[in-house]
């Protein structure tokens, strides 16, 4: 009896040094392995990959996969504040949309912003660069000075605007009592808003322009200006075949980048007039967020953004096709 209990403990001893040894030989096989991927992945071949891979996961989390979501969105029947399930409706919302007079009033109104604003900037910053690209008494400080407003924020720049077009304290509206002894309020027409809104986009984004010409004008040689002279043009002939070829590049950048960020506009325009008078100076970004947190028209609003996104691409394009003829036409 005693034979028999102990060649059965012989044999589970057995067994248990052969689970073990197979556990270590199974620890020892994933040691290996684990060496063997990381001297893989920690190879110099794949260091630069690897440091690229937190930004790219980044950028996918926070920018793409949000994109993606959004622009699937607008081929379902959604409302952010209902429970229904998502129900797939094709193109319906970009027809109603396109045929949406809504849309389209607030696309002329955004047009109207942009055309004035852009144009005044222009003005505004070329003036500038004319003045900064001599050398006068102060003339760091006092470009510094010019440059802080870009700096600032959006939501800054249309509060303090807005106090400024207050009726009752506002700055202007106290110069202009000063002189007709009745107060001003400004934003309570249409073109009125419009202006405000221009004037608080143009105060903010004129260095912007006036960095872009001044940079074009300081890169023109002064031989050039010198053969104008020896040639006796007059200032107009030297800024048509001397400075305007070198500036003309950086004036459509200046048009296109412009042109693009006012055509998005939304916290000077929602903090100062919030659209109003009534919907007046509602541009398409007031109108979309409105559609989209306020009326919860998700699925509208997503296919309203993306047909915003064509159009800043198509203007994008436009700037690319013109640059290209003016190289072509160069060469």
């Amino acid at each position: 009896m005693s034979n028999i209990i102990s060649s059965a403990l012989r044999g589970q001893f057995r067994q248990t040094n052969e689970v073990e040894k197979q556990q270590s030989t199974t620890q020892q096989t994933g040691k290996v392995q684990m060496n063997a991927f990381y001297k893989w992945l920690l190879d110099p071949k794949r260091r630069g990959a690897l440091l690229v891979t937190p930004a790219v996961l980044l950028l996918f989390v926070m920018n793409i996969f949000p994109l993606m979501w959004s622009f699937g969105l607008s081929f379902f029947h959604f409302k952010a504040s209902s429970m229904k399930p998502p129900r797939f409706a094709g193109f319906y919302y970009y027809e109603k949309v396109l045929a949406d007079p809504v849309v389209w009033d607030r696309f002329q109104t955004t047009a109207a912003i942009v055309s004035l604003s852009v144009l005044t900037q222009l003005v505004i910053g070329s003036a500038l660069a004319l003045l900064f690209a001599k050398k006068f008494p102060l003339r760091r400080e006092i470009l510094m000075m010019i440059l802080t407003p870009m700096m600032l924020s959006f939501v800054a720049v249309g509060v303090f605007f807005k106090l400024f077009y207050e009726p009752t304290f506002g700055i202007i509206s106290q110069a202009y009592m000063y002189f007709s002894g009745e107060t001003m309020t400004l934003l309570a027409t249409k073109w009125g808003a419009i202006a405000g809104i221009v004037i608080a986009d143009a105060w903010m984004w004129s260095p912007f322009v006036m960095l872009l010409v001044l940079a074009g004008l300081v890169s023109v040689p002064d031989y050039l200006y010198e053969a104008a002279d020896v040639d006796r043009a007059t200032p107009w002939e030297r800024f048509k075949t001397v400075t305007f070829p070198y500036v003309k590049g950086l004036l459509l950048l200046a048009v296109l980048f412009r042109t693009i960020e006012t055509f998005k506009l939304f916290d000077i325009v929602y903090i100062i007039t919030a659209g109003g008078p009534g919907t007046s100076t509602e541009t398409i970004a007031v109108y979309v967020y409105r559609m989209a947190f306020q009326f919860f028209k998700t699925s509208q609003s997503s296919a309203l953004s993306y047909i915003l996104l064509f159009v800043v691409i198509v203007l994008t394009n436009l700037y690319l096709y013109f640059v290209n003829q003016r190289n072509e036409g160069a060469s």
